[in-house]
């Protein structure tokens, strides 16, 4: 049991460490800094006192994000090369545009319901129950920066990301869905060579074979990015957010819960998949994302997975790597949720039709955001625009941001193997 596990049960351990070090931490600076700010004369003082008390935690915190950042580096190397020849092959051994269309209407269609369902999943749960207005916590500050500006998504913006200009600069960016697109040429392309594009195929095939076995060597490292990942937050977050928040935590990863073990599942069980035998398959991914916060991190693995799982190497290539941009489902679920919390916390009230527009804007504006650094929380900020929210408010969610962020990457992986396993069924 262990020996099949091991790296499950290391990532626990690590992410057990982890908290236990960081409360340790946290709390021997926070008492230091409680006793310094009783001598505070004035609130200006106190506030500065409160300002250098995060600027030291993130400096004690800098050594062990140090180890989470070499970790998802590692995963990041392989990103662009992993998914360029994964999908080169499938789609060189699918053949044709024909068949390459049929999949890839299927698995838009599939995208774009998944998203209605986590959209308006997340406008259920804060309409039902209502955390802005049981969380009393002080406002931000008319005016204050939350850092985060709002992205207006066009159609000409929309185009000119997906087509690549330079498939070595998208390559060097991991942007995932230029790489795709120019994947999709170049397989069909080579497969129309006949004899002469094999030897490009099977030189292809082994460069994937090849980012397979790096990433086996890369997940050994996984328990001590973890480590570095879950001490970092908890030395600067203490345990002490969770209080402030836990409601708002409770209601957001219930929602998360019910939308994989419920909706997923329900998908799977209408079209005879095993759900819980695929989930037992995609753990170490899964887990592998929630403590890193990072669904990006879980991507070779994931491939891997499913491939033992028993889906097919051409589905797996051509329909995850698109989900990394079509279909971040606990990412999605968040956006209508967070906007909704929000404007319950300013106590301005939205009513159903403009929340049925924010849910069909964000179907939109929420693809294609997946090489934009902290993509939902861009989107979100486009969205209290857009509704006369104030901008500001988003300083209400970023002390927890990253502790909700585990918890949408994981229903990410979990959402595009569910995606994948959906498309082989329909294929075969």
């Amino acid at each position: 049991m262990f020996k099949k596990n091991v790296l499950i049960f290391s990532i626990l351990i690590a992410m057990f460490l982890g908290v236990g070090l960081g409360v340790i931490i946290n709390h021997q600076y926070t008492h230091v800094f409680s006793e310094i700010k009783k001598s505070a004369h004035s609130a200006a003082q106190w506030q500065q006192i409160n300002q250098d008390e995060k600027i030291i935690k993130k400096e004690i915190a800098g050594p062990f994000s140090l180890l989470s950042d070499i970790f998802l580096r590692l995963i990041k190397m392989i990103i662009a090369p992993l998914v360029f020849s994964v999908l080169v092959t499938g789609i060189a051994k699918i053949g044709d545009f024909k068949t390459v269309g049929r999949m890839g209407i299927k698995t838009l269609l599939y995208f774009t319901s998944a998203t209605l369902i986590a959209l308006f999943l997340g406008l259920c749960i804060v309409n039902i129950f209502q955390p802005g207005k049981k969380i009393h916590m002080d406002l931000p500050s008319t005016g204050a920066e939350s850092g985060i500006q709002a992205h207006a998504q066009t159609a000409k913006n929309f185009i000119t990301h997906i087509i690549p200009e330079s498939i070595v600069d998208s390559m060097a960016h991991n942007d995932i869905l230029p790489i795709v697109v120019f994947a999709l040429f170049f397989g069909i392309a080579t497969a129309s060579l006949g004899s002469k594009g094999k030897i490009i195929i099977d030189f292809i095939e082994a460069v994937s074979q090849a980012m397979f076995k790096v990433t086996d060597y890369v997940m050994k490292a996984a328990p001590i990015g973890v480590f570095g990942a879950v001490t970092a937050v908890v030395i600067q977050q203490g345990v002490g957010v969770l209080k402030s928040y836990a409601y708002l935590m409770l209601c957001f990863y219930g929602g998360l819960l019910f939308f994989v073990f419920v909706i997923l599942a329900g998908i799977c069980f209408a079209l005879k998949i095993n759900f819980f035998k695929l989930f037992s398959y995609i753990k170490e991914p899964v887990l592998l994302a929630f403590s890193t916060a990072s669904s990006e991190a879980a991507m070779p693995q994931t491939i891997e997975q499913l491939e033992k799982y028993g889906l097919r190497n051409k589905t797996v290539s051509f329909v995850l790597p698109l989900g990394y941009s079509f279909n971040l489902d606990g990412s999605i679920m968040y956006m209508t949720f967070a906007t909704l919390f929000i404007a319950q916390m300013y106590g301005i009230d939205i009513s159903f039709a403009d929340q049925v527009k924010m849910m069909l804007v964000l179907l939109v504006t929420s693809k294609g955001m997946a090489g934009v650094p902290r993509a939902s929380l861009v989107v979100i900020a486009g969205m209290l625009s857009m509704f006369h929210i104030p901008v500001e408010g988003l300083l209400l969610l970023l002390g927890i941001d990253q502790l909700l962020d585990m918890g949408r990457s994981a229903t990410n992986v979990v959402g595009n193997a569910v995606a994948s396993a959906v498309i082989d069924k329909w294929e075969k």
